[in-house]
Parts: C-alpha cells; sequence; structure tokens
C-alpha cells in the first residue's frame, strides 16, 4: 500500500517511528514532510499532504495532540481523515466512516500503540452498506 506520511515539529519523531514500521512490512512510503524539529506550522503539512489524494492510498497525520492536523486535511475534499487514540477507533475509521487518514497525537499516544492502531487501521475494510450513504454525505 502507499502511504503518505505528513507532521509538524511536535509530531515528527512519531512520524518517523511510523514511516519505519511501515516500510518494515511492506508498505511505500511518501513523505510529506517536516523533515525536522525546528517549529513549523502543522496546517502546511496537512496541506502538502491532502493536496497529493492521486498519490497515496492512507494518509498517516501527526501533530503534537492530532487535533490540528486532522481538521487541517479534514477541509480537502476526498480527506476522511480520523483522530485515533484506540483500537476500537482505528477499526470504526475504517468500517464505517471509509476514513483514508489517520491523525495521531506524539505527546498524547505511546507508540506502540500507535504503531498497533496504525496496523488495524491499514488491515481493516470498509463495510459499505448502510454507510456507504452517510460517507456521500460528508462531502456536500
Amino acid at each position: 500500500m502507499r502511504i503518505g506520511f505528513a507532521s509538524d515539529h511536535a509530531g515528527f519523531e512519531l512520524k518517523e517511528r511510523l514511516k519505519a514500521w511501515a516500510q518494515a512490512n511492506g508498505h511505500q512510503v511518501l513523505d510529506y514532510g517536516t523533515d525536522g524539529l525546528a517549529s513549523v506550522d502543522y496546517p502546511d503539512f496537512a496541506h502538502r499532504a491532502a493536496e497529493k489524494l492521486h498519490e497515496w492510498e492512507r494518509l498517516v497525520l501527526v501533530c503534537g495532540s492530532g487535533i490540528g492536523i486532522s481538521i487541517a486535511a479534514n477541509r480537502h475534499v476526498g480527506v476522511r481523515c480520523a483522530l485515533v487514540t484506540s483500537p476500537e477507533h482505528a477499526a470504526l475509521a475504517r468500517q464505517h466512516n471509509d476514513a483514508n487518514a489517520i491523525a495521531f497525537g506524539q505527546r498524547l499516544t505511546d507508540p506502540l500503540m500507535a504503531e498497533s492502531y496504525l496496523k488495524i487501521f491499514l488491515e481493516t475494510p470498509f463495510e459499505g452498506g448502510r454507510h456507504q450513504k452517510r460517507v456521500e454525505k460528508i462531502e456536500i
């Protein structure tokens, strides 16, 4: 799977860890920045990644809390980003919402848990059915 990654400085370390996990598990990684710990603005990197919707199949976004970067990404048509804080969130984001992007807060998420949530997110299919019409109503 082609997986895009983006973060601000406050999410850089978790982004790098999740990229390594994805590569080790056979996924193609696309990195939209940032490339270090220097202070940057999370919307810039959320927008950069979201604008490349045609390049990736899933997107992983990380900032300090996960909130700001997910809000910025969700401004883009075609991006359905879920801020995930539990295994249930990871599964339901895919099953019911057909989320194609996942957001984490580096300051709030244990790195091992983030890896497990990402695995669930990548492996869980969209259920379709009654959920399809709801997903279609997201983009108005």
